[in-house]
Parts: C-alpha cells; structure tokens; sequence
C-alpha cells in the first residue's frame, strides 16, 4: 500500500474465534497492524516491543492488530492452532487474525515478518515498515520508528518518516 492509501474491507477470525474487519476499531485515533508470525525469529524478537507499546498507547486511544498469512502446510508452526498457542503463551492483549487466503497480506503489500502499517483516525496510511533498527536486542535500539509513528498519529500530526524498510523473514506466500 503507498502512504496515504485508505484502509480497504476485510474480515478476519481471530484466535479466539470472534472475527475482526475494519471497522473493528473505527473509534481508536490510530490503528496499527502488524503482519507477523510464529516461527520468523524477527518476529519472534517483536512480539514483547508490541505488546509494551500497545499497554502504552492503549490508553491514549491505539489500536492494534497482528496479521499472520503464512502458510500453514510449508510452516505448520504458523498454523490456527500454533497461533492460539502462542496467543495464550504470550497472553496478547490485541487480537491476533489469521489471513489463510492471504488477501489481506496481499492487499496490504506486506513483504516481510514483521512489518506494520499505521493508519491516522480516518483510516489513511501514515507509516509503513519496520518497528524499530535492532531486531536482535531490545537494549541496542536507538531508531524507534513505530513508536514514534504512533506518537505522531495520536497527536493529529504526520510521522516525521513514512516508510522505513522493513526487516524480518519473506512472507511465505502459498503456491
């Protein structure tokens, strides 16, 4: 998706059964979705930073929602059943979809695991890419390039960058 694009339609399940769209958090100022998964060890490393950020913005009217389209034959630790595993294991505190046609993904444009997409209060695309510039440890980061964008958002204001490339595994497209 180029920035400024409006949020399309979709319709997802979750992993705890009940199904999101995009309509799903229409009152949230920003809404931040993350295509991600459960075996890439970048987004392995990401799954903590989330949920801080989420238990940090919540409150200020952020919205969040995790993506996986991987598939599920080639990677069985992506499956519906490995994501409620991991759901609970990590006790998310945003819904957690699973995109098996992978249109959503596909719509979204998303490359890699993990990349997330900010869309402002009226659903337009503001920042798209990577979270932050060290993957591998937490303690080393010294770009916070999501945080920022949500900072930014919140505030009514464009982030200062749009798009930054993200890191992580391909997203592993069906055949």
């Amino acid at each position: 998706m180029e920035i400024g694009s409006n949020l399309f339609k979709f319709s997802l399940k979750g992993t705890n059964n009940r199904t999101y769209n995009n309509f799903t958090f229409a009152d949230r100022t920003a809404l931040v979705i993350v295509v991600t998964c459960n075996h890439c060890p970048y987004a392995r490393a990401y799954w903590s930073r989330l949920i801080k950020l989420y238990n940090k913005f919540e409150k200020d009217n952020l919205g969040i929602l995790a993506i996986n389209a991987n598939d599920a034959e080639a990677y069985p630790a992506d499956s519906f059943d490995a994501m409620r595993d991991l759901q609970k294991q990590l006790k998310l505190p945003f819904p957690y979809l699973h995109d098996e046609t992978q249109k959503v993904t596909k719509k979204l444009k998303a490359t890699r695991t993990p990349e997330v997409f900010v869309y402002n209060s009226k659903r337009k695309l503001v920042y798209k890419g990577a979270i932050d510039d060290n993957w591998e440890n937490e303690e080393m980061v010294t770009r916070v390039f999501l945080e920022d964008a949500i900072e930014y958002t919140l505030d009514g204001m464009e982030p200062d960058y749009a798009e930054i490339p993200a890191v992580g595994c391909s997203v592993k497209w069906k055949k």
